[in-house]
C-alpha cells in the first residue's frame, strides 16, 4: 500500500440499488491502495446492490454508514458513482442533495462519474461549470447552466471548490488519478 494519500478521508455516496459496480469499487479500492481512508455511505445502512452496465447484477456491498449519519465536514472529497438507477434515486434524496451543497460550500472537491452528475444538477451546483458525464445527461446539464464536453476527465474550478467528472467506467483510471492529484495538492 502506498502512503501517497495517507490521512485523506474520502466519502463515496450511493443509493442502495442500481450502483454501477466498477464506479464504486475501482475508486474505493485504488484510493485505499494509495493510503486514503474511504467511507461508503448509502441512503440506508443496508446492502447495496451493484450492477454492470445497469442490467447485469453484480456483487452486494455493505456500506459503512447511512447518509444521514455522516458528517460531510469530516471528509476531504466526495465521490459520486453512477449507475442510472443509483443516480436517479440519489437525486431525489433530500439528504444527498444537502450533503452535496454542504461539501461545495465547505470548499471541498466533488468527483462524479457517468450518471452521478444528475445529483449535482438537483443540488443546483453545476451552473457555469464545465463538466462531462454519460452522454445522455448532456441536455440535463446544459439546461442546468453547465457546459458539457466529451472528454475522459474534466476538472472545473469555481465558487471556491473543484469539480471532477468523467463519462463512464472506461474513464476510471483517469478519474481516480484526477481525484488523487487534487487530494495530493490539497494535502501537500
Amino acid at each position: 500500500m502506498s502512503a501517497e494519500l495517507e490521512g485523506v478521508r474520502v466519502l463515496i455516496i450511493t443509493s442502495n440499488s442500481g450502483v454501477e459496480r466498477d464506479e464504486i469499487a475501482v475508486p474505493r479500492d485504488r484510493l485505499r491502495a494509495r493510503g486514503a481512508h474511504v467511507t461508503h455511505a448509502a441512503v440506508e445502512e443496508i446492502d447495496v446492490h451493484t450492477y454492470r452496465h445497469d442490467l447485469i447484477p453484480s456483487e452486494t456491498l455493505r456500506p459503512d454508514a447511512a447518509l444521514a449519519d455522516v458528517d460531510p465536514g469530516a471528509f476531504d472529497v466526495l465521490v459520486i458513482p453512477g449507475g442510472t438507477v443509483n443516480a436517479d434515486k440519489l437525486r431525489t434524496d433530500v439528504g444527498a442533495r444537502e450533503l452535496v451543497r454542504s461539501v461545495a460550500a465547505a470548499g471541498r472537491p466533488i468527483a462524479a462519474i457517468c450518471h452521478g452528475p444528475w445529483l449535482l444538477v438537483e443540488a443546483a451546483v453545476v451552473a457555469d461549470r464545465t463538466l462531462t458525464s454519460y452522454p445522455s445527461l448532456r441536455t440535463d446539464l446544459l439546461n442546468a447552466g453547465a457546459a458539457w464536453v466529451d472528454e475522459p476527465v474534466v476538472r472545473s474550478d469555481g465558487d471556491g471548490w473543484t469539480l471532477i467528472t468523467s463519462r463512464n467506467p472506461d474513464d476510471l483510471p483517469d478519474f481516480v488519478d484526477a481525484i488523487a492529484a487534487e487530494l495530493s495538492v490539497r494535502t501537500s
